[in-house]
């Protein structure tokens, strides 16, 4: 079973399609007037489908066992066609693709065995995915490709060569993920001074994305914070809340960091925390859905 634990959970939804192809009129007007011996095809089919929906994971090993926040199935006939059509809504982690196709195919398993009684000549196919929506698959297209990015690592000890940086690494890697290359990647310091200089340089050398790490934490030399935010030209809580609460569904200790985010003239600064852990977890939480940033400060400009 793939490890899921680094997603974020959002809207995701599915759309299966099933054909039951029975062999004579005669078994579509009987399913249409209610005489098939076994009962109601359309309702029984549904609620068998309903219920595999919900089960999908007691049946399929590597599906994630997953809430189920909405699920709906319709029949349409088409000659002598029964189109089974099965949606399926969640707000999870991962997708329900799997279970859109399990109530598909079990839909039409159960009018199978309904029906065959009346048509021997009966067939299922064509169960197939429709459609898909949710997860980071669907930023795809808002990756940028020409943005200017600058990692920079606030941190007394791995400046002084005592200790080796690991977050800052992490970010770079990260970027690669969604064809960024870090145009700079710089120790410094936790000093307020060389950081606002060090904004200030890479602002007007006109980068689009800085990411500190480190100085976000209540020690007294954790003063990233307090170099960034008087530099803010607007502020974004919205970036840092995303990460804390991220952060807090994996350790407590997440509500201690201090981070701040917002935009210094047209480059995005974001403060993120100094351990590796906290950083990568940070990075899970705002990639790829901050790209979308880039893409509203653009039309803004335009305007």
């Amino acid at each position: 079973m793939n490890n899921i634990t680094n997603k974020v959970s959002s809207l995701r939804q599915a759309t299966a399609t099933a054909i039951v192809k029975v062999s004579k009129q005669e078994t579509i007007e009987a399913i249409q007037q209610r005489k098939v011996p076994k009962g109601d095809v359309f309702e029984f089919s549904r609620a068998a489908g309903l219920l595999a929906i919900k089960k999908t994971s007691d049946v399929i090993p590597d599906c994630h066992p997953l809430p189920i926040e909405y699920a709906a199935i319709t029949h349409a006939i088409e000659g002598l066609n029964i189109i089974v059509t099965v949606d399926v809504h969640t707000i999870y982690k991962t997708g329900v693709e799997v279970e859109a196709m399990h109530g598909a195919s079990i839909t039409a398993l159960t009018m199978y065995d309904m029906l065959k009684p009346l048509d021997k000549g009966i067939e299922i196919s064509t169960i197939r995915l429709e459609n898909k929506k949710g997860g980071k698959s669907d930023f795809k297209d808002t990756y940028p490709k020409d943005l200017k990015c600058a990692v920079i690592v606030c941190s007394d000890s791995i400046a002084a060569g005592n200790k080796e940086d690991r977050a800052g690494k992490v970010i770079v890697q990260k970027l690669k993920q969604f064809n960024l290359t870090a145009g700079l990647y710089m120790i410094i310091p936790d000093e307020l001074t060389v950081i606002q200089a060090k904004v200030k340089q890479l602002v007007n050398e006109g980068y689009n994305l800085v990411l500190f790490t480190g100085g976000t934490g209540l020690s007294p030399r954790d003063v990233t914070p307090e170099a960034i935010t008087p530099l803010l030209d607007r502020t974004i809580p919205g970036i840092m809340e995303a990460a804390r609460q991220y952060g807090q569904q994996r350790t407590p200790y997440a509500m201690l960091s201090r981070g701040v985010a917002g935009f210094i003239q047209n480059t995005l600064v974001i403060t993120l925390p100094g351990s590796t852990k906290g950083t990568e977890e940070s990075m899970d939480a705002l990639f790829p859905y901050i790209f979308h940033i880039f893409r509203v400060a653009e039309g803004m400009r335009h305007d």
